[in-house]
């Protein structure tokens, strides 16, 4: 993976998601769409990685190949999709947000389409100081609040 990332200017911002799949729940139905992502060169990922919180809290690994139990393989073309930045530790504290009898996807990833902009800005001296999402209830929140001003 660093071969990859030798030359760091042309890196775009790296983000990563923990979505949980309440009761091992998981239905395959968004991984079309991530496998598009990658297909349209917006995103590349880094580390995807299954575990399962158990109801005694510990969390133990899954297997990437089948995870809807359809017999069909959902995610084999990411299978082995590790840069080493997802440490044992940090899928620890992953799994602290999830409750008991829940797995979650873990996926760290590189936001291509912006990669060229980040360059940009790197080049001309300009460095990242904070970043963040805003959840989108509180951005319906805001619109509702916006609306009922006028």
């Amino acid at each position: 993976m660093s071969d990859e990332f030798e030359e760091v200017g042309e890196v775009g911002p790296i983000d990563y998601l923990v979505v949980e799949f309440p009761g091992n729940r998981m239905t395959g139905e968004g991984f079309p769409i991530l496998v598009d992502l990658v297909d349209r060169g917006l995103i590349r990922i880094l580390d995807l990685v299954f575990v399962r919180k158990n109801d005694d809290g510990s969390v133990t690994g899954m297997e990437i190949a089948d995870l809807t139990g359809d017999g069909e393989l959902d995610l084999a073309v990411f299978e082995g999709a590790s840069s080493g930045l997802l440490g044992q530790d940090d899928l620890e504290e992953a799994a602290t947000a999830l409750e008991p009898g829940s797995s979650a996807g873990i996926l760290i990833y590189e936001n291509l389409w912006a990669a060229p902009f980040a360059a940009a800005l790197r080049r001309g001296g300009a460095r990242m100081v904070a970043s963040g999402r805003i959840p989108v209830p509180d951005l319906v929140s805001a619109l509702d609040a916006t609306e009922g001003a006028q």
